[in-house]
């Protein structure tokens, strides 16, 4: 088996199912240890999850990882830069649906109005705008899957191919609703799940007994406009 061979075909198919569809499952990005000691490094937490978890040491750690930076720099135009990163807890105590959206801001350190940059809105204290869309075009998303996760227990779901046409109005995301089949995103514990911003995803309620829990980390390959800076626990 040519093995060089092998991986140049796997990375093609990635970048050829983000370039396409919008996503790409990678298998076995994280291994049983390293899923025990995230779900150890988050504790308790109350509620469906939690935000800024950049500021964690652990998580800060494991989002500058060669492991994953080798994982998206290939499909970004810059070396990657983790901007975000947000834990889901979906749980039969903590189980709610997700409408379908698209990812469309970005958390920085402060306010600063600048042309193409609005609007602004603040998510548990963090400043947050929406970019000109070639800012978010130039993203990947990756997903580690700290669970099983299927159809049952609220398992992500996307319309592949949403993300070519950039910011989406209500009334264009109900006609791609109508037009295109959604795609059910499951995947395996350990496993990681890229995708674009723009990509439309949704999930449904949990009707399992067990847990979803998903750490959501955000790349950017490009450098922000003079002024704007990346908040650091963001």
């Amino acid at each position: 088996m040519d093995i060089g061979a092998t991986c140049l075909n796997f990375d093609y198919a990635i970048r050829s199912n983000l370039d396409e569809v919008g996503f790409a499952t990678v298998p076995l990005v994280l291994n049983p240890v390293e899923i025990a000691t995230l779900i150890h490094a988050f504790g308790r937490m109350e509620g469906a999850g939690r935000r800024g978890l950049l500021g964690f040491p652990a998580i800060r750690e494991l989002a500058t990882s060669e492991k994953l930076l080798h994982l998206v720099r290939p499909y970004l135009l810059i070396e990657p830069t983790p901007v975000r990163a947000i834990y889901f807890d979906k749980n039969p105590d903590t189980n709610w649906p997700v409408a379908w959206h698209q990812d469309l801001t970005l958390a920085l350190s402060q306010r600063l109005d600048l042309p193409g940059f609005g609007p602004w809105s603040t998510k548990e204290g963090i400043p947050h705008v929406q970019p000109p869309v070639e800012f978010l075009e130039n993203m990947v998303s990756v997903r580690l899957h700290l669970d099983d996760c299927d159809e049952s227990n609220g398992a992500l779901r996307v319309l592949p191919g949403s993300h070519r046409f950039g910011r989406l109005s209500s009334n264009q995301i109900a006609d791609l609703r109508i037009k295109t089949l959604e795609y059910l995103c499951a995947a395996s514990a350990g496993d990681a799940l890229l995708m674009r911003p723009l990509l439309l995803h949704a999930s449904g309620r949990s009707v399992s007994s067990g847990r979803r829990r998903v750490l959501h980390i955000e790349y950017a390959g490009f450098n922000l406009p003079e002024g704007l800076k990346w908040h650091p626990a963001a």
